[in-house]
């Protein structure tokens, strides 16, 4: 995790606290989402991901208002701090990192099944 932390960090020029709450949101989204075998694979060769997602699904009240969707996904990253730009360089480093660990193929299958995905790839 500290890797791919270190890497959105970098590569979007933000705070290493909010690379890591944007990787649980992002990969929480997936989970909820996106194809489930697939993605928990994804989760499976991250180390620390479950903590994040779990870190990331504190929402209190205003999150749970949001639904869910790509659309509060976006909504819960402004909150971040973090603009459409930024997003989408996350995004694309993420997935990235992604098909580095589980192969461009099961990454494609991701960004494939996963609602309003395939404009952030």
């Amino acid at each position: 995790m500290n890797e791919l932390i270190g890497q959105l960090a970098a590569k979007a020029g933000i705070d290493h606290a909010i690379a890591e709450k944007t990787i649980g949101i992002i990969l929480g989204f997936l989970r909820s989402e996106g194809p489930s075998d697939t993605v928990q694979a994804l989760i499976d060769n991250i180390p620390g991901a479950e903590a994040a997602i779990a870190a990331s699904n504190n929402l209190g009240v205003l999150g749970r208002l949001m639904g869910g969707g790509l659309t509060a996904v976006g909504t819960r990253l402004m909150g971040l701090g973090l603009g459409i730009g930024e997003i989408q360089n996350i995004a694309r480093e993420l997935f990235s990192f992604g098909r580095d660990k589980i192969g461009a193929d099961e990454m494609g299958k991701i960004i494939a099944g996963t609602p309003g995905l395939s404009q952030f790839a």
